[in-house]
């Protein structure tokens, strides 16, 4: 299920949302431009960039040396944010936060958002952690973040109706779900990923549990932040 649009309507410009992209973006150019045109050079770039800049969970727990780094590691648990592995990386992330970021921008505020964003990238973050200690691969990618505010969003707006791309096999087809649906499957496999990956039975560059944890946190932080309008907001809609 690929979403392309939520029928809810925003009552305020998502600078917020809209800025929060533009950086992702930015940032992933400014990755981009470093590789060049593929040089040895170029890639060894990157990499250096991502494990100065991306948050290696061994570091953050003392397991392995910081090493002559920029930053202290706690830092890259924000800078890691805005950094992605590639483009559809940065395109399934972005493309998840203009959906249903912008309606919880409007109903939490611009700056409960910001606060809202950035704390759920720091919990799903310490998720991660939590269960990969000794890790010494670099976690990167705005994932935890745009996980919270799925969650928020289902709170939200749990009868909201999201015109998705349906594929299956060779059925292709557009059609209105439910966003309990959607984000409901979304979290469901999540969830299986993660405890695969986690038993041993398959191995992978996903951070299952920074999405999980980013996704409860949002939850969690939606009622601590308290929203401008919990009554209304999830009764606004418009036709297609």
């Amino acid at each position: 299920m690929f979403p392309l649009k939520d029928d809810v309507p925003t009552l305020t410009a998502p600078w917020v949302t809209v800025g929060l992209i533009a950086v992702n973006v930015v940032v992933f150019f400014f990755q981009v431009s470093l590789q060049g045109l593929g040089s040895a050079e170029g890639v060894q770039a990157t990499r250096d960039l991502v494990l100065e800049f991306g948050l290696v969970p061994c570091r953050l727990t003392g397991f392995c040396e910081a090493g002559e780094s920029l930053l202290p590691p706690v830092l890259t648990v924000l800078t890691s944010m805005f950094l992605h592995g590639g483009l559809l990386h940065l395109g399934g992330n972005m493309l998840y936060l203009w959906i249903f970021g912008n309606n919880v921008e409007d109903t939490l505020g611009h700056g409960r958002f910001a606060l809202f964003y950035l704390a759920s990238g720091v919990v799903a973050a310490a998720a991660q952690t939590a269960l990969s200690a000794g890790s010494r691969i670099p976690v990167i990618g705005a994932s935890g973040a745009v996980s919270g505010v799925l969650g928020a969003y289902l709170l939200l707006f749990p009868r909201a109706n999201v015109l998705t791309l349906l594929v299956v096999g060779f059925f292709v087809r557009v059609v209105r779900i439910p966003a309990v649906v959607v984000l409901g499957f979304w979290f469901v496999v999540q969830f299986i990923s993660g405890l695969i990956t986690w038993s041993g039975r398959a191995s992978g560059e996903v951070a299952w549990f920074a999405h999980l944890g980013g996704f409860l946190s949002g939850m969690a932080l939606l009622l601590l932040l308290r929203p401008r309008n919990p009554e209304t907001s999830g009764q606004r809609r418009r036709s297609w």
